[in-house]
C-alpha cells in the first residue's frame, strides 16, 4: 500500500487516543509507531498495556489486509515480554506473519526504541474471518 491508502486505514478509537500510526501495512508485515508521551504508567514509562495495542494494532491490520475489505479479523491471543523501558520518544512496531492459515494467522511483533533498544516481544494469534466467494 502506498502512504495514501494507508492514511486510509482505520485503526480505532484506542488507537487514535494512543497517537498509533501506521507506517506499511501488506497481509504478512505492518510497520506503525506510537509516541511514549501519554502512554505512560504512573512513573513515566512507557505502559505495558501500550505495547499490547501497539502489538495488537499491527497484527490485526495486517491480517484484515488478508483478508480484504469485505473480510473480519479479530484478535484472538496476545502475549507480551517487556524487556526494557523507554521514558520518551517513539515506539516502533513491527508486526512479521509467522503463519497465515485459511482461519488463523499468527504475528511476531517487535517494539523497539528510537535507539533501536528491544523494548518488546509480543506473540498475537488473529482469527480470520474471509468474505464468501461465489
Amino acid at each position: 500500500m502506498d502512504a495514501t491508502q494507508i492514511a486510509t486505514v482505520p485503526l480505532g478509537p484506542l488507537a487514535e487516543r494512543m497517537g498509533i500510526e501506521l507506517l506499511h501495512l501488506e497481509p504478512s508485515l505492518a510497520e506503525g509507531r506510537c509516541p511514549v508521551a501519554g502512554n505512560t504508567q504512573p512513573f513515566g514509562l512507557w505502559h505495558g498495556g501500550a505495547s499490547c495495542v501497539l502489538a495488537e494494532t499491527l497484527a490485526s491490520v495486517a491480517a484484515v489486509a488478508e483478508v480484504g475489505p469485505d473480510g473480519r479479523a479479530a484478535g484472538v491471543e496476545i502475549n507480551a515480554t517487556h524487556l526494557a523501558a523507554a521514558r520518551d520518544g517513539w515506539v516502533h512496531g513491527r508486526a512479521q506473519a509467522v503463519r497465515i492459515g485459511r482461519t488463523l494467522a499468527t504475528y511476531q511483533v517487535e517494539l523497539r526504541d528510537d535507539a533501536q533498544t528491544l523494548l518488546c516481544v509480543a506473540r498475537v494469534t488473529v482469527s480470520l474471518q474471509r468474505a464468501a466467494t461465489s
